[in-house]
């Protein structure tokens, strides 16, 4: 088993299609619209039928504000390392710092050759591709005297000046699978970047050891080394095997392969943007929260016991008196319709006064409010870009004009991608309460069940709500005048969720902790 603790990454995998090269661009624009970290792009300059990856690269990277970029992986032999670094450099300042880079030792050498490339035996492509990155990490540190050089096989540098620095530490990722390429991953590299369908039962966990051994004969920790994969798959109704099913079940074996595996990024390859839409709003969301639990469990079973002592002197061991304070529920209500009577909402039973509790006790009803913090932020955000299509379509029809048309166009897009990924993550973490989180507070103090009981009451509320959310998008998309509809619905799905999640917070943030659970 192997968990290096990395925080969760997700990302695309969008074929550079020069087919349809505004649709090729506008995947990977959605990719960040819906809540991805990455989008990556395989870079074959021998195939004709693709863009340019390192243009398509920078053309992204204008169109975007947050996602990251990186090519998966870069053909080394037809991009000078010395050029290559440069260039890197010069996207990740101008982006902001969101360029990584992937890099690969070369395949289809044919292809290569016929593009001026040089044919090289693995064994040479190995060597060349740690040359390279000598080559790139001396032009990358700007702060050193003297200039770069390499006086290798492959690559020689004599000379050059260095930089420009760019603006983060750009990570080097390996599309690596035969040992003495592991071995560079381990010793040189910042992460290993395989895909998940050219690797066979057992490939991950032999690749993890020696990368890790490597990792530690440079004197360096296993966990340096970021575990990225490619991955691809259906989303169906159903489970038909691995990959293949409903998002639960793609939350459940991507949660396994990070937790069992050390994997912390997955890319998934499509191009469709219902996959992508699915892949970060149901399941980025599902997988964190199954590996959050979990890692919080296995750190209640590796802490070092305390001592059996008595009661008295328990206070001088802990954290003290209870000090997660619930977010309480202003009282402002947006629409005029009401789901449920609040009057009869069931308490559960009143604390220990006495009772003292651990610092680490008290992060899971922490952990609880933060996660709650998110899902109100982006409700937030939700209601900010409604006003902003409200502005932009008023502007865009007294304009007439073409472009405040598409602008209009753009922004109402943005706004139903956002609205539909939110739903999904709210409905998703409903599911996870209800099928694991609720069942363990139940059982493990009965008292609070008419608590959990109304709570999963609720959950079915809110899911009403939802649909009424969706049903608004439908109809915004085909009426200009849906919108009045849209925001009504997403006043009352704001009431509905911040009063239940302030009544969730209120009964549960202590019993997590008295009870220990995750």
């Amino acid at each position: 088993m192997s968990d290096y603790g990395h925080d969760l990454v997700f990302g695309s995998f969008v074929t550079p299609s020069g087919g349809d090269p505004g649709r090729t661009v506008g995947v990977a624009v959605l990719a960040e619209q819906v809540g991805l970290d990455l989008v990556t792009f395989q870079d074959h300059p021998y195939q004709p039928a693709f863009l340019d990856t390192w243009t398509l690269l920078s053309f992204v990277a204008a169109r975007t504000s947050r996602v990251h970029v990186a090519a998966n992986v870069t053909n080394l032999p037809l991009r000078p390392p010395a050029v290559l670094a440069r260039s890197v450099a010069s996207l990740d300042l101008l982006s902001g710092g969101r360029v990584s880079l992937g890099l690969g030792a070369g395949a289809f050498w044919e292809a290569i050759e016929a593009m001026g490339g040089r044919r090289l035996t693995p064994g040479q492509g190995v060597r060349a591709l740690e040359e390279a990155i000598e080559v790139i990490r001396q032009l990358w540190d700007a702060e050193a005297r003297g200039g770069v050089r390499v006086d290798g096989e492959f690559y020689r540098v004599r000379g050059a000046k260095r930089g420009p620095a760019p603006a983060h530490a750009v990570p080097i990722w390996l599309g690596a699978y035969k040992p003495r390429m592991l071995q560079l991953t381990g010793s040189r590299a910042d992460g290993w970047l395989p895909s998940l369908s050219y690797l066979q039962p057992g490939d991950l966990a032999k690749g993890n050891a020696i990368i890790d051994d490597a990792a530690q004969q440079a004197g360096r920790a296993p966990r340096d080394v970021r575990r990225l994969l490619n991955i691809a798959g259906e989303f169906s109704a159903v489970g038909r095997g691995p990959l293949n099913g409903p998002a639960e079940q793609w939350a459940e074996e991507l949660a396994e392969l990070a937790l069992e595996e050390g994997v912390g990024t997955f890319i998934l390859a499509s191009d469709d943007p219902d996959d992508l839409r699915r892949f970060a709003g149901e399941v980025a969301p599902a997988v964190r929260e199954l590996v959050s639990a979990e890692r919080d469990r296995g750190a209640e079973r590796e802490r070092t016991p305390e001592p059996k002592v008595a009661p008295p002197s328990r206070a001088t061991v802990t954290g003290g008196a209870f000090a997660v304070v619930p977010t309480p529920d202003d009282g402002v209500r947006r629409s005029d319709q009401q789901v449920w009577d609040e009057s009869t909402r069931p308490t559960g039973p009143a604390p220990d006064p006495n009772r003292t509790y651990t610092p680490h006790e008290q992060a899971t009803g922490a952990h609880l409010v933060q996660i709650h913090d998110g899902l109100r932020g982006e409700l937030a955000q939700i209601h900010d870009l409604i006003e902003q299509v409200a502005a932009g379509e008023i502007d865009a029809g007294a304009a007439r004009s073409h472009i405040n048309t598409m602008t209009m166009r753009q922004n109402r897009w943005t706004l139903g991608v956002y609205c539909e990924s939110y739903c999904r993550i709210v409905t998703t973490h409903h599911t996870i309460e209800d099928q694991s989180f609720f069942p363990r507070l139940r059982a493990r103090d009965p008292r609070l069940g008419p608590v959990v009981d109304r709570l999963e009451q609720e959950h079915h509320v809110i899911h009403d709500v939802l649909e009424g959310v969706d049903r608004a998008l439908v109809a915004y998309v085909g009426s200009p005048d849906g919108l009045a509809e849209l925001r009504a619905a997403v006043d009352l799905l704001t009431d509905a969720l911040l009063s239940h999640l302030s009544y969730e917070e209120r009964e549960l943030v202590e019993p997590l902790a008295r009870l220990g659970i995750a």
